[in-house]
């Protein structure tokens, strides 16, 4: 059985404000109870990350497992489809290539 992965422990906010991390397993955020990665969350990751757009990728990709194996242990029978879950954690990250053309 895999580890338990990265911990979600970013973004964290400047000065004294309550960081936007995820309230674990319903992975809600913190701060405003948004779906994690909130749109907070995703603005100070891409500053954290600005010069490691692959590290990012990485991180959110590791949460996105984390997400699954949680929500799914909550909710075995109706948990949230693998698109959605890509769609809300890697695929508003860094951005990607288009798919080659077949040759």
């Amino acid at each position: 059985m895999p580890g338990r992965g990265p911990r979600p422990m970013r973004p964290g906010g400047g000065g004294g404000e309550l960081p936007h991390t995820p309230l674990r397993p319903m992975w809600c955020c913190r701060v405003d109870g948004q779906p994690w990665p909130c749109a907070e969350a995703r603005l100070l990751l891409r500053v954290e990350y600005d010069g490691n757009l692959t590290g990012l990728s990485i991180y959110l990709a590791g949460l996105m497992y984390e997400a699954m194996r949680d929500l799914y242990h909550l909710n075995p029978h109706d948990g949230p489809e693998p698109k959605v879950l890509f769609d809300r954690f890697v695929a508003w990250g860094p951005a990607r290539r288009p798919p080659a053309e077949p040759a």
